[in-house]
């Protein structure tokens, strides 16, 4: 092994078996000004040839010397220099086998000493003694001019031979001392004790490296020795008295090896902070694309670091502590804010990112396995129920739903019989035509156990094609269907239904507000719209014979257009649930459940049936309230949660009926597929493929999956509200109505135009009911914050 120590322009050579001092004569370098003696004089060393730094080796025109008889001068002196250390060293280091007590003498504090003590945990000062306070505490005046007392377990060094110390010296004291430091001369240092097995004070330390054990150099070897992590550890400690041993090589080496691979951290970590502050001073357009963080390794692990802390999502302890190092560097407090607006700042998350969704780990794309199985099942799935499907192509067939739907999976038809009774089709896609229960593609439904509906975008429970090319309902085009056809009694109620398989041609494919456009032309040619309207209204008004709350409301749609732009463009319309369109396709879908709950009752056939107990507080008791959002509000408060029973009907409070099988949209709900997979096994004259226990067990998982899309699409609709409503002029006026008191004067509103819950303080004499104006003083949607202000009558703010 051979090592190399520069020395100004030249080198010395050391093998193995060469004596370890040399190293510390190569590696000496010269001191500041402050130092009283060269290097080579503190070693007791005397190179002529090194006298002059510009002479060396022939630089500078001076002096040349071979690297032999340079070598040879260096081995003649170093022999002679390691006599005269042996002497000393006899008389000042203690080798192992020696008492350490005789070096922890500890020295008597007095008026004038320099000394070194610990201010709190962190701090380390230097301050000079004033006097004695109480019995065993000193009166110091520290570097920084400050006077306090302190214990003698406080004190971690006295610097000898100073006496009378003059405080307003200590910082020049200070920089010359730390002028002077240099952590190479320990490892010289720590070649030779470990050489001799001795241990060492401060000033032996001082002696050795610096040939002196005066006041200055005995404080920069005491300063060496407290601060090294490497080289020596403690010994033994008597009050200010410490002494110190050299380490095993072994011991050494890897703590050398710790120190280095921490330093290359450093300096990645420095790095890549660099490389954030860089990308967030870029212009939005020219960021770094969110893939340009994941080429490199080390890069990419860092920045997935922040983003699970940016959600809270962290995979591992070091994960988490990753992050923490990063948001410290770059001077952030360790919060997940912290790392969401840097990753938002560098262009990694846009502006209006969806944390929820990342949050809850909502599976947004279909895996390469599951979009191959829904291709493979379009282009080669046979229907087994080909001869078994009635051909309802005769019918009109009304689709209606919001305009931006993309899984159509319910549609309606309508007639008079001769004896006037109307008889309705509630016709139902039938994705059972293709996925199979226990199929890998039933599945992944089941573990997604909905569509999700966000205003940023749709994530289908089906992968895309298969949900809306294959089976959803296409206007014009012959599709296969679960028709559930209703006669109704004048009354409202159910005299026959049926439920079969059936091929549906779709006439119209409406939104609600154009079929409400049509129901108010009441055209001739299209009577079966209003049959279907008459009929929704009749069987609104037999629900409430039977107990039905109405709980209608304003509800919030929204569409934003193109969501990864810092400002978005954001579509926003309220319905109101009680309007004709909406409420004839309500009654519909209730009408349909309620067959369907009858039927499976019928046959035994093992349903997840839903119902919702009666509440105890009558509901009339809110009639003076205004229909809508008011009443709405108050009567949902009071309500009980729904149930699901598996076996039999259950009856629903809520809805005012006997039973209820939610059946009309199986193509994004899977509690609507696994019912039809029981029917339509029975339709077949086959077992259901699931029992009650199976249907219980399969809907408690999806149950829980449904609840966190419930509670993503809230937040999420909500954020867009909140910063619709940022984006408005300061000055807009909003209507809102009281929906409750929550303390004092602080009401609930809701916000007519967006449809949006918010509180703010309202004028005395308003109740619950009354509508107020309002205007929008602070809107943070990130933070959930709204902050309203009441308008006051008379037109001022």
């Amino acid at each position: 092994m051979m090592a190399v120590r520069a020395f100004n322009a030249g080198s010395l050579f050391r093998s193995a078996a060469s004596p370890p001092l040399l190293t510390f004569c190569c590696r000496v370098r010269p001191f500041s000004s402050l130092t009283f003696r060269r290097n080579s004089d503190l070693l007791g060393l005397r190179f002529p040839v090194f006298c002059s730094s510009n002479q060396f080796l022939g630089h500078g025109g001076g002096l040349s010397h071979s690297a032999h008889s340079l070598v040879d001068c260096v081995m003649e002196e170093l022999t002679a220099w390691r006599s005269r250390r042996r002497v000393r060293a006899s008389v000042k280091l203690t080798s192992s086998g020696e008492l350490l007590g005789d070096k922890l003498v500890n020295r008597e504090l007095e008026k004038g000493f320099l000394l070194e003590f610990k201010k709190d945990t962190d701090r380390v000062l230097l301050g000079v003694a004033q006097r004695p306070d109480g019995k065993k505490n000193w009166i110091v005046c520290d570097q920084n001019g400050v006077t306090s007392s302190i214990k003698p377990q406080q004190i971690t060094y006295i610097v000898p031979g100073v006496e009378n110390f003059d405080q307003t010296e200590i910082s020049k004291f200070l920089q010359k001392a730390h002028g002077n430091l240099d952590p190479t001369l320990l490892e010289i240092a720590w070649i030779e004790l470990l050489e001799k097995n001795a241990s060492v004070t401060a000033e032996e330390l001082a002696e050795m490296i610096f040939g002196s054990s005066e006041p200055l150099e005995s404080y920069c070897a005491h300063l060496l020795l407290s601060s090294d992590e490497i080289y020596f550890t403690l010994l033994a400690t008597k009050g200010s008295r410490s002494i110190y041993g050299p380490r095993p090589t072994g011991q050494v080496e890897e703590l050398l090896h710790k120190k280095l691979a921490k330093e290359a951290a450093e300096k990645e970590l420095q790095d890549f902070v660099q490389l954030l502050v860089s990308a967030k001073a870029k212009p939005a357009l020219a960021k770094p694309a969110k893939s340009s963080w994941m080429v490199d390794e080390k890069i990419r692990y860092k920045i997935e670091s922040l983003e699970a802390y940016a959600i809270d999502a962290y995979s591992s302890d070091e994960q988490r502590k990753t992050a923490g190092r990063i948001l410290k560097a770059m001077g952030l407090t360790k919060t997940a804010s912290s790392a969401q607006n840097v990753l938002i700042n560098i262009g990694y998350f846009p502006v209006h990112v969806n944390l929820e969704l990342l949050k809850l780990n909502i599976h947004t794309n279909h895996s390469d396995e599951i979009i191959a199985a829904a291709e493979s099942i379009l282009s080669e799935s046979p229907d087994s129920d080909e001869m078994n499907r009635e051909d309802l192509t005769h019918l009109k067939v009304y689709a209606i739903d919001v305009d931006e739907a993309d899984e159509l999976d319910d549609a309606l038809s309508a007639t008079k019989l001769q004896d006037g009774r109307m008889k309705i089709w509630i016709h139902v896609a039938d994705p059972t035509r293709y996925v199979e229960p226990r199929s890998i593609l039933d599945r992944e439904a089941l573990r997604r156990g909905t569509s999700v509906f966000l205003p940023t975008g749709t994530y289908p429970m089906f992968p895309e094609k298969l949900a809306m090319e294959g089976m959803s309902l296409k206007q014009g085009e012959l599709c296969k269907a679960v028709s559930v056809s209703v006669i109704l009694h004048p009354d409202g109620s159910i005299a026959e239904y049926s439920v079969q398989n059936s091929i549906i041609k779709p006439t119209y494919m409406l939104t609600y507000e154009s079929a409400t456009e049509l129901l108010h032309l009441n055209l001739e040619e299209e009577a079966e719209l209003k049959i279907l309207s008459e009929a929704a209204a009749l069987r609104l008004k037999w629900r409430c014979m039977q107990g039905a709350i109405d709980t209608s409301t304003l509800e919030a749609r929204i569409k934003v257009v193109n969501p990864e732009d810092p400002e978005p463009s954001i579509n926003l319309y309220v319905e109101n649930q009680a309007g004709p369109a909406m409420r004839l396709v309500s009654e519909m879908m209730i009408l349909c459940g309620e067959v369907v709950a009858t039927f499976g009752s019928c046959n035994n056939i093992p349903l997840p049936y839903r119902g919702q107990p009666q509440s105890n507080i009558d509901a009339s008791a809110y009639s003076h309230l205004p229909e809508g959002p008011v009443r709405s509000s108050a009567v949902v408060r009071i309500m009980r949660a729904a149930v699901i029973d598996f076996r039999n009907p259950i009856r629903h409070g809520a809805l005012g009926i006997p039973g209820y099988v939610q059946f009309t949209s199986p193509i994004r709900r899977y509690l609507d597929l696994l019912a039809h997979y029981q029917v339509k096994a029975f339709l077949r004259g086959e077992s259901p493929p699931f029992s009650a226990g199976q249907l219980e067990g399969m809907a408690s998982m999806v149950n829980m999956q449904v609840r966190v899309v419930r509670t993503l699409s809230a937040s999420s609709l909500r954020y867009w509200i909140i910063e619709f409503l940022r984006r408005q002029p300061r000055e807009k006026k909003y209507r809102a109505l009281i929906l409750r008191f929550i303390k004092d004067r602080i009401a609930a509103l809701f916000l007519v135009e967006v449809g949006l819950q918010a509180s703010a303080q309202v004028s005395t004499g308003c109740q619950v009911g009354d509508e107020v104006e309002v205007q929008v003083e602070e809107a943070h949607p990130r933070d959930d914050f709204i902050s309203l202000k009441e308008v006051n009558r008379s037109g001022s703010g």
